[in-house]
């Protein structure tokens, strides 16, 4: 199945859409964040477009609203942004031999909305598309810039917006992004695995038991994985002979 750049590119704007708006009540709070905390309204959209990264910007606006230091706030953003790394080795066999460039503006806009419509859609197609993954990380990173700029306006003239609850939109974003994988085994099991251990061990380990929930499920996802695929690949060769 083939199909013309113009095409691709506005797939994935489509494809991107839903998350991106759904991610605006969190950008809204991260704007108004930064100017409650002491940013300037160009510091915190500049901020907002560079670093472009919604969960470690609100740890950095409150870790800088506390006092931290710089160390302990880059600390922070390495342990959030962690994950990046895993969505990267994913990426690295699509970026092999493109231009410096093309994999430095390809990874700028990789975020796990990226990821999740962009690993998609080069399962659907058999092959991944540079103009699809651009298009859908351009068109979040726009609309991350949007909502940040009207939260900016709020945090100037509205009092207590966190108030609202819109860092629901958080969590809502990501179960939006995971729902349609779980059709799959070996996400359900992750998810599964991941939601009974965190439960299970937070009032034994309050402090660590998310990320001890997240690596077992991340375990058992991957054993799983190669499981069904050796299956797969078992069946495939029964089939040719």
């Amino acid at each position: 199945m083939t199909r013309s750049k113009n095409t691709a590119f506005w797939q994935g704007v489509a494809a991107m859409l839903p998350l991106a708006i759904a991610c605006i009540p969190w950008g809204i709070l991260t704007g108004a964040l930064a100017i409650q905390v002491g940013f300037t309204p160009i510091q915190a959209q500049v901020m907002s477009l560079l670093v472009f990264a919604g969960a470690a910007q609100l740890s950095g606006l409150t870790m800088h609203a506390a006092g931290a230091g710089f160390m302990p706030i880059l600390g922070s953003t390495f342990v959030i942004s962690s994950r990046h790394l895993l969505y990267s080795l994913t990426f690295r066999k699509h970026v092999d031999g493109m231009s410096a460039p093309m994999r430095w503006t390809m990874a700028f806009v990789l975020t796990d909305e990226m990821f999740a419509v962009s690993e998609a859609d080069t399962r659907r197609y058999g092959v991944f598309c540079p103009t699809y993954a651009l298009s859908s990380g351009f068109t979040f990173w726009f609309l991350w810039g949007v909502s940040t700029a009207i939260g900016i306006f709020a945090g100037e003239h509205i009092n207590n917006l966190d108030d609202l609850g819109l860092d629901f939109a958080i969590a809502a974003t990501f179960i939006a992004m995971t729902f349609t994988e779980l059709r799959r085994f070996p996400v359900f099991a992750t998810m599964l695995a991941s939601g009974a251990a965190s439960v299970l061990l937070k009032p034994f380990l309050p402090d660590s038991h998310i990320l001890l929930a997240s690596l077992l499920g991340m375990a058992i996802g991957y054993w799983l994985h190669k499981a069904d695929a050796s299956q797969s690949e078992a069946a495939s060769q029964g089939t040719e002979i």
